[in-house]
């Protein structure tokens, strides 16, 4: 029925089908809370992406359905196309909740028809617009909406070219805003090595009892910035997942991290990859574990010149406290004692082997550690179409019901060649 329907509308607009969306109808059953699932990056086979015209035909076929999820990732979608779905926003009866846009071509005026739309909206609550380059100017749009929209509980902005500017005002926002509960903010283009937008965020984390996850991805935050940082986090009580992956951290930086943890009781995951903190960092950070009233759950520190030293103390942390169940460690320098120290940990039960990238394998009596594709999860909180909170502690694969599982769980092994 829903093949003939859109056929029939195709026809009438002398638009040319689209065979994804054909396929995906066929397969869908339009009745009460369903997601449409249209995302462009089928890793089987090659599909035919989604173009504005696509979406014009679609949102008519939703027009009076009850759709929770659209998944249009990754397909070239434009301003256009953002203004046919910003008016099924718009529909006095809308069920939508959940809305994926990631890495399409939407450039700032589409971020502006989005605000606009959402202004009024009070069933969005889920929104995914990384990867499109809405620039300073369109993130500011998506702010000052935020300032009258208290629905939206998920924000995605990564690699989405915002300035300082527009930092800051997101900072600013989440002062006062009470509904978010996830933002990515992570890889903006900042020029200043003043780090202003770090004192703004301080103060929003010392202010802000509501978020629960927050990733600061590719900042090009620094020591100074990560003791901003860590001066409101001593104050938040909310935030349970911390991403800082990819900046310019080192032993310093981690110091004041550690700190935190010692006094903070809810801080659950923190993602320190690509970061250089070293063996002094990673001192730190065993110390901070090790303290009673440390709740890190999991962490990475994939990648961060991290030596035996360093290595051995978080698996002395480990044996301390039990509340640490994942930790992600390749990418530093695994020699033996360290490999050994982590083969014990593992056989002995106190790390799952599904809980770390690494795996001990023996050759002529030497103990080696082989690369495991497993990664810290990349979200901890988000929402269902349905409009339920969901932890993803609880259901590893949690979220929107057309995203993809948030671990990678097959258990591939890329042995490591003998020092």
């Amino acid at each position: 029925m829903a093949r003939e329907f859109y056929e029939s509308l195709c026809a009438q607009q002398e638009i040319k089908i689209n065979p994804l969306i054909v396929e995906v109808l066929e397969k869908t059953t339009l009745t009460e809370n369903f997601t449409l699932k249209l995302a462009g990056n089928n890793r089987l086979r090659r599909v035919q992406r989604l173009n504005d015209e696509d979406v014009l035909i679609v949102c008519k076929c939703l027009k009076n359905k009850c759709v929770t999820g659209l998944d249009v990732r990754y397909n070239n979608i434009t301003d256009e196309g953002v203004g046919h779905l910003a008016d099924l926003l718009q529909e006095e009866n809308s069920a939508l909740r959940c809305l994926d846009l990631k890495f399409n071509n939407i450039l700032t005026d589409g971020a502006e028809i989005l605000s606009k739309s959402l202004q009024c909206n009070r069933t969005l609550l889920s929104l995914r617009l990384s990867g499109n380059k809405i620039g300073n100017r369109g993130a500011m749009h998506l702010a000052s909406m935020l300032q009258v929209n208290n629905t939206l509980q998920e924000l995605e902005l990564a690699d989405c070219d915002l300035a300082t500017q527009s930092v800051i005002a997101f900072t600013i926002v989440l002062k006062s805003n009470k509904s978010l509960r996830s933002v990515d903010i992570s890889r903006p283009l900042l020029f200043s090595h003043q780090e202003e937008w770090a004192v703004h965020c301080s103060e929003m984390l010392a202010l802000n009892s509501s978020l629960v996850e927050l990733h600061l991805g590719k900042m090009g935050m620094t020591d100074t910035g990560m003791e901003r940082l860590s001066e409101g986090l001593r104050l938040n009580h909310s935030l349970r997942y911390l991403d800082l992956r990819c900046n310019r951290v080192t032993r310093d930086g981690v110091h004041h991290l550690a700190e935190v943890l010692k006094q903070n009781p809810t801080l659950e995951i923190i993602d320190l990859s690509s970061n250089r903190i070293e063996d002094e960092g990673a001192v730190y950070l065993s110390e901070a574990i090790a303290w009673p009233r440390c709740a890190l759950k999991e962490l990475s520190v994939n990648s961060n010149n991290i030596r035996t030293e360093g290595l051995l103390s978080l698996t002395q942390a480990m044996k301390t406290n039990t509340t640490l169940t994942h930790i992600y460690i390749w990418g530093n320098l695994l020699e033996e004692p360290v490999c050994q120290a982590f083969r014990e940990l593992i056989t002995s039960g106190r790390l799952l082997p599904q809980h770390t990238d690494v795996s001990a394998y023996e050759v002529d009596g030497r103990v080696f550690l082989a690369e495991v594709f497993q990664n810290l999860r990349r979200n901890y909180y988000s929402t269902d179409c349905s409009g339920t909170e969901t932890h993803s502690d609880s259901n590893p694969a949690a979220g929107p019901d057309f995203t993809s599982a948030r671990l990678i769980e097959n258990q591939q092994l890329v042995p490591l060649q003998p020092y």
